[in-house]
């Protein structure tokens, strides 16, 4: 069976992560400030997203406007507030100087633009995540639709939940066979829904079981939500049960697999035929 977000709606979508003043305080500024930056730059999407409602209103020009607005925004914050810092953005040009750096921040603008431009839809997200000498130690992602932000500063541990068949979140347009395999292996729901970040963290909140993807990503795909999901617990990783690796020289990761725990083994045995 295949369920869309738009039936199954994003569930739970505000009982995420909240920024205590504890948690801050002994995370040191930059889980803080991503998930500041990353919120931000989510309102300032909202407020352009309105548009969409205009009469005659460019669909793809609001699209393109969006990841500018957004990519400008994080840049300009990241570079005031940590101006040694490297920063590589799917929107901005890379002279891979981040390569001697010790601090990267990786970020997506704008993940998912097809659904930011689709009014009534809320799964898209912007992520923000820092790797620090090569391993990545800070991820936020705001689903500004959802008015909801996951980090790793302080989200929820995902807890056993016992089924008998998994819930494998799915593209809506893109159905590599690998993933199709896995779904049909396990017996699985399919739930349809739409950028890589709600994919990831509708399984930190327990709405799906298994996020498989292998159809192609590079590193602002999955850097801040990685972070996010290895911080509540979830396993991670490459299909074939490998590493994720951030801040290479070719950005390009093309697959991976976010997952609860308890179906782990199951899904990387099925990935691996």
């Amino acid at each position: 069976m295949v369920h869309s977000v738009a039936t199954v709606t994003l569930m739970t979508t505000r009982a995420a992560t909240s920024t205590t003043s504890d948690a801050a305080a002994e995370a040191g500024p930059d889980a803080p400030a991503a998930v500041e930056i990353a919120t931000k730059a989510g309102q300032l999407l909202l407020g352009l997203r309105e548009q969409l409602s205009f009469p005659g209103a460019d669909p793809v020009k609001i699209k393109s406007v969006g990841d500018r607005l957004s990519h400008e925004y994080i840049s300009g914050a990241l570079r005031e507030r940590f101006p040694d810092d490297a920063v590589l953005s799917e929107e901005g040009a890379d002279d891979q100087a981040r390569l001697e750096a010790d601090r990267v921040w990786i970020v997506d603008p704008l993940d998912g633009t097809r659904e930011f431009g689709e009014a009534d839809r809320a799964d898209w997200a912007v992520h923000v995540a820092l790797v620090e000498r090569g391993v990545l130690t800070v991820g936020a992602v705001a689903m500004p639709a959802a008015e909801i932000t996951y980090s790793t500063l302080d989200v929820p541990r995902v807890q056993p939940q016992l089924r008998s068949a998994p819930r494998v979140v799915v593209s809506r347009t893109r159905r590599p066979e690998p993933v199709m395999a896995l779904a049909a292996a396990l017996d699985a729901e399919l739930i349809e829904m739409g950028s890589a970040g709600a994919k990831a963290m509708a399984v930190v909140r327990g709405d799906v079981d298994i996020y498989a993807h292998a159809g192609g990503q590079y590193e602002w795909d999955s850097a801040a939500p990685v972070a996010v999901a290895r911080a509540a617990g979830l396993h991670v990783s490459r299909i074939d049960g490998s590493e994720l690796v951030y801040n290479q020289a070719n950005p390009w990761l093309p697959d991976l697999l976010i997952c609860r725990p308890e179906w782990a083994d199951k899904a990387l045995e099925v990935l691996a035929r």
